[in-house]
């Protein structure tokens, strides 16, 4: 039983990173030049031991606007602006492509957005045909897409499958009517059923379903419902993500009426409710917002202390370089993160121009890589052992995070950590508040102006 404490949660409910890199992107500046990631491409690529490769596609087309969405998308119905984003997405991969060794092996490939299946069952072969032209794809690489049923058609799911793909992530968000229409996404239970029906029949080896609360006229009964549903359609991992109203920074959220949004206590109550029938239902809670069957490979990585994270979440293929390709998309390569251009005509005219389409990125200090490992082992480990740390990086660990040891007193004082003099254990209730105890590592967001960047933490 997943004993959960709604007072500490209150308690340390308060803005955070997600940690999906170190640093974060919010200190990824526009001085970082298409000519600085070149030159990190082809320093790692002559390495004599060259990692292998993680590859990100961002598809950011969908066909309607859902009101709660935080993703970098595009509506539109325009497949004449598909067609030439597709072509500038080859012209990047094509560019991309001439810089790295002919045998560094794919390991892990996924297309995010938006919804990949915007694109019809011709465009996804066309596509996926080139890519594999230009990289060589591992056997038993780990291939996964985003869809929307709604719209989808099996023939979508076929390309897929025929093309590569094993896993598949589909967001549910709530099986209510009601919600569904408050959100404008009409995706019936029984529409989401067949279209896992299809993907079990076509042999994907995993599938994700994504709910989200605090959602409006959500309930604690009416979203009970919707978990019972997933728990029933029995996927192998489940994300449940908390909805964050910020009709500041996403202009059509104001379509939402924050009057009909359930409040603080209720968000928290049917936070409670939903972890303790996921858990009680035999699911393992990975960390942040995610949950596996302890068959799955996320599981498995966790207790073999394998698991990683990156910026395509919790993973289990730590030690690759990362090529995001497509608008926003995010590289992590070598010392540095990059992000690409954001608006499609920037995008465009770099690659017109024979130049990697890169906005802004990071080096990373040695203080950077230190605290990154840090802070990725406490959040996919729940456990830090300092002589580890010591041996990897040559520090004396307990001088080194003084100040980050004196931050983490008052999550012992809670009982969600457990401190020694070697070692770090977070307990139960502290995995579910694993962002704010990373927090004590972060050597960047001690300052005042960066806790106003970050959603809140629960």
């Amino acid at each position: 039983m997943f004993d959960i404490n709604l007072d500490l949660i209150k308690k340390y409910d308060r803005p955070g990173p997600r940690y999906t890199s170190y640093p974060t992107a919010p200190h990824f500046t526009e001085t970082f030049t298409p000519k600085k990631y070149l030159d990190e491409i082809i320093r790692t690529n002559n390495e004599a031991d060259t990692p292998a490769l993680s590859l990100y596609y961002h598809l950011p087309f969908c066909d309607t606007l859902c009101y709660f969405c935080g993703c970098n998308m595009i509506i539109t119905r325009n497949r004449d602006r598909i067609k030439e984003y597709i072509k500038y997405l080859k012209n990047e991969i094509y560019l991309l492509r001439t810089y790295l060794k002919a045998d560094r092996k794919v390991v892990q490939l996924h297309w995010g957005g938006g919804t990949p299946t915007h694109l019809n069952p011709d465009e996804i072969n066309d596509l996926i045909s080139f890519i594999n032209k230009n990289f060589e794809i591992a056997i038993g690489a780990e291939q996964g897409c985003e869809i929307d049923p709604r719209g989808l058609t099996k023939e979508h799911l076929e390309s897929l499958r025929y093309g590569g793909f094993n896993r598949i992530s589909m967001g549910v968000q709530d099986f209510n009517e009601t919600v569904q229409k408050a959100v404008n996404r009409i995706q019936p239970e029984a529409m989401t059923r067949e279209v896992v029906s299809w993907i079990s029949e076509l042999g994907f080896q995993s599938l994700n379903l994504d709910l989200m609360y605090g959602l409006p006229f959500q309930t604690i009964d009416n979203f009970e419902k919707t978990v019972d549903a997933t728990i029933d359609i029995s996927p192998d991992r489940i994300a449940v993500f908390n909805y964050a109203h910020v009709p500041w920074m996403k202009k059509h959220m104001n379509l939402i009426n924050p009057e009909d949004l359930p409040s603080a206590e209720d968000k928290l109550q049917i936070l409670k409710m939903t972890i303790e029938k996921l858990t009680n239902a035999g699911y393992d809670f990975i960390g942040m917002d995610h949950f596996a069957k302890p068959t799955d490979e996320l599981s498995i990585a966790q207790r073999e202390k394998k698991l990683y994270r990156n910026f395509q979440g919790y993973s289990t293929n730590a030690g690759t370089d990362l090529y995001g390709m497509g608008i926003t998309s995010i590289s992590q390569v070598g010392s540095c993160y990059v992000q690409n251009k954001k608006k499609e005509k920037e995008f465009f005219d770099s690659l017109n121009e024979q130049t990697l389409p890169i906005e802004r990125g990071v080096y990373l200090t040695e203080d950077d890589i230190l605290r990154r490992h840090v802070i990725t082992k406490v959040m996919c480990d729940f456990e830090l052992a300092f002589k580890s740390v010591e041996a990897k990086f040559g520090i004396e660990f307990n001088n080194y995070f003084n100040s980050s040891l004196a931050a983490l007193q008052e999550f012992v004082d809670d009982n969600l950590v457990i401190l020694t003099n070697d070692q770090l254990e977070v307990t139960q209730m502290g995995r579910l508040l694993i962002r704010n105890i990373a927090m004590s590592f972060d050597g960047y967001i001690e300052r005042k102006e960066d806790k106003a960047r970050y959603s809140r933490t629960v």
